[in-house]
């Protein structure tokens, strides 16, 4: 019996126009009047994710920021595992040092120090997705999308974190020449034993404490609601999304999913551009009622 499913967002619930389609909503209220929960799993914060989901006026919790918090349906924080300040300082320092683009996420939102630097990350996306579409129609896109993500920019990052009450729960770091170009500083930072790394596309790394991953908030709130790893289906398409696929019993890669996540899923649907992941909701009811 599945009475659990975590969805991760970008390359899975949402399609190409970084949307939740139609489609997939309406499989998320099948699967709710159907008894099962359904929550999303992002690396995205609340702030960025929330919006998403709230367009077609769906109620769900979320893992957020990849595991770092976790939200119910009300909205009430339950879990939170940040990075720890010093480790903080030791990240800037490395991704500074490398010259690489990054943004903060913290417990008081998204911090960007250049809004064109983050407009021109959003607008490679949306082309990288789109190969149609123009960089100059991109741009504008990712400019009235900045709009609806409650974006924060700053002059100075080590400022920021400073503040009291601020806590990092992520950096995530950005390159166009890919994973080669991001490699040193991921090599550097894991060497403390105390980071995790991964990453949602192959033009950035992801990182958290080690406590904050997808797999290991899934488990957590599948307890607090008296669920069973076993009654827990997990979607992704990503490196961040490993842990909660292997953890889960109904892991399920998506048909655009890395190669690696495709072994070490239980099943594989459709891409995230034709509702795989409503396939995936639908497989899980029809699932449910064989077993009935």
């Amino acid at each position: 019996m599945i009475r659990l499913i975590a969805s991760d967002m970008d390359g899975t619930l949402l399609n190409d126009k970084l949307q939740v389609s139609e489609g997939n909503a309406a499989a998320i209220r099948r699967a709710q009047a159907a008894g099962i929960e359904f929550m999303v799993a992002t690396g995205r914060g609340l702030s960025e994710a929330q919006p998403l989901v709230k367009a077609h006026d769906l109620h769900t919790a979320f893992i957020t920021v990849n595991g770092a918090r976790v939200f119910d349906t009300h909205g009430d924080l339950t879990v939170e595992a940040g990075i720890a300040p010093e480790l903080v300082q030791t990240i800037l320092a490395t991704l500074h040092d490398a010259g690489l683009y990054f943004e903060l996420v913290t417990n008081s939102g998204v911090y960007s120090d250049s809004r064109v630097r983050r407009i021109q990350q959003v607008a490679d996306v949306l082309v990288r997705l789109n190969p149609d579409t123009s960089y100059k129609i991109a741009v504008a896109l990712a400019a009235a999308r900045l709009e609806l993500m409650n974006i924060n920019y700053v002059d100075d990052y080590n400022a920021l974190v400073q503040q009291p009450g601020v806590d990092v729960l992520k950096v995530i770091a950005f390159s166009e020449a890919g994973q080669a170009a991001l490699a040193p500083a991921k090599d550097k930072l894991l060497a403390t034993g105390s980071l995790v790394i991964t990453s949602s596309a192959v033009n950035n790394i992801e990182i958290n404490s080690m406590q904050a991953q997808k797999g290991l908030a899934l488990k957590a709130y599948a307890e607090k609601k008296g669920f069973t790893l076993d009654e827990c289906m997990a979607i992704g398409d990503n490196l961040n999304d490993e842990s909660m696929i292997t953890m889960a019993k109904y892991g399920v890669a998506m048909g655009n999913a890395l190669p690696h996540i495709k072994d070490v899923a239980w099943w594989t649907t459709a891409k995230n551009t034709d509702d795989g992941v409503a396939q995936a909701i639908d497989r899980a009811i029809l699932l449910n009622e064989t077993n009935a």
